[in-house]
């Protein structure tokens, strides 16, 4: 989900021949984006997607510059939450804390659930606050956050994925960002329509002036604020509010990616490594249920549950629905579930799975099965 190269490709917009896709067009779909995309009444593909999950034995090419920057955060950031804990104002802290919250909503209200998915639609002042929520989490432009986003979920798990979770834990978490992309990356991604993002143009003017925007609001503003604000010191100001918060809000989208592909149940689809992670739904603000929002990438919450508690983008939105600036949200019918989470998953779903962990052999003995079917 993060920063891309600055300098990505040039014609993003234009769409590729016929011709140059099916030269370049390796991976085959594998999963859903909208609801027109699902061909059974589930919800789901109607052809067997697992046969077409790879990663092509290639050497990588680095990007060295990607690797230094993010080397050169990663060492600020560790030295940033050090000062976090025992030198930064407890103004510098909440603002820290702050610029996280609005950072995370950004892309998860924003860049994700309206733009990527369009599971539900924004008046022009809501979509205006997130768009300053997303420059300030500094992921790349929600245009080309949206466009890679919508290739992971069509070409998931294939060479066409930019962050391919079968090539591995790395990888997938921040590996994809330090060398080149696969080329069916590109071809899938310049193949996708997206007139309705172009037709947005408070997306369109974030995207023409990124470049200018993302250093003032990721960047300067949030060290010089506290400078000028509470007499605060450059030193905790640079490496407390600005690389600390922004280095543990990009791992923690990260995790989306990696973590939730790892760990965690799929009482959803146990065919796909999109897991139910609680501990990245609870950073992430709700996107760790990744079974689940995989399954049915256009419910409007990323999860089958309303619970606040793990899921505070859901609550954010909610609010804006009920004073009238989100509107038209999406969800799925629990019919609609019910039949997912009996044909593909894991058995683990608390109310209609089979197979509880916490079920001793004992208690098992005890289950009464009606008709048992006789070898």
């Amino acid at each position: 989900m993060p920063p891309r190269d600055v300098a990505l490709l040039n014609n993003t917009d234009s769409l590729l021949s016929s011709a140059e896709l099916s030269k370049s067009a390796g991976s085959k779909q594998t999963g859903v984006l909208f609801e027109c995309d699902a061909d059974t009444t589930d919800g789901a593909l109607a052809t067997d997607i697992r046969q077409y999950k790879k990663a092509e034995k290639r050497k990588l090419k680095l990007v060295w510059r990607n690797i230094i920057l993010f080397g050169y955060l990663h060492v600020a950031a560790l030295y940033g939450g050090w000062l976090f804990f025992t030198s930064a104002k407890w103004a510098t802290v909440f603002f820290s804390i702050f610029l996280y919250s609005i950072g995370v909503l950004g892309i998860t209200a924003g860049a994700h659930r309206l733009w990527a998915h369009r599971s539900y639609k924004a008046k022009w002042p809501l979509r205006v606050i997130l768009i300053i929520f997303n420059t300030v989490a500094f992921q790349d432009a929600a245009y080309h956050w949206a466009r890679d986003h919508r290739v992971h979920h069509k070409f998931s798990e294939t060479d066409a994925d930019p962050h391919n979770a079968t090539r591995g834990l790395f990888f997938s978490h921040v590996g994809w960002l330090l060398c080149k992309k696969h080329p069916d990356v590109k071809a899938k991604g310049r193949g996708l329509d997206l007139t309705d993002l172009r037709a947005d143009p408070i997306l369109m003017f974030q995207k023409k002036y990124y470049l200018t925007l993302m250093p003032l609001a990721c960047f300067i503003l949030p060290t010089i604020i506290p400078m000028l604000c509470w007499n605060e010191s450059f030193i905790n100001s640079w490496f407390v509010a600005t690389m600390f918060r922004w280095c543990f809000l990009l791992n923690v989208t990260w995790c989306v990616n990696s973590v939730a592909h790892k760990f965690g149940g799929r009482p959803y689809d146990k065919t796909i490594n999109a897991s139910e992670n609680p501990g990245v739904a609870a950073f992430a603000f709700g996107e760790g249920w990744h079974n689940y929002h995989h399954v049915f990438p256009w419910d409007y919450k990323t999860a089958e549950w309303g619970n606040y508690t793990m899921n505070l983008t859901t609550a954010f939105i909610d609010f804006f629905a009920k004073i009238g600036w989100a509107y038209d949200l999406k969800s799925v019918a629990p019919e609609t579930i019910e039949k997912r989470v009996k044909r593909t998953g894991d058995g683990s779903h608390e109310l209609w799975g089979w197979g509880d962990k916490d079920l001793s052999p004992e208690d098992e003995k005890d289950v009464l099965i009606i008709n048992k079917k006789t070898e």
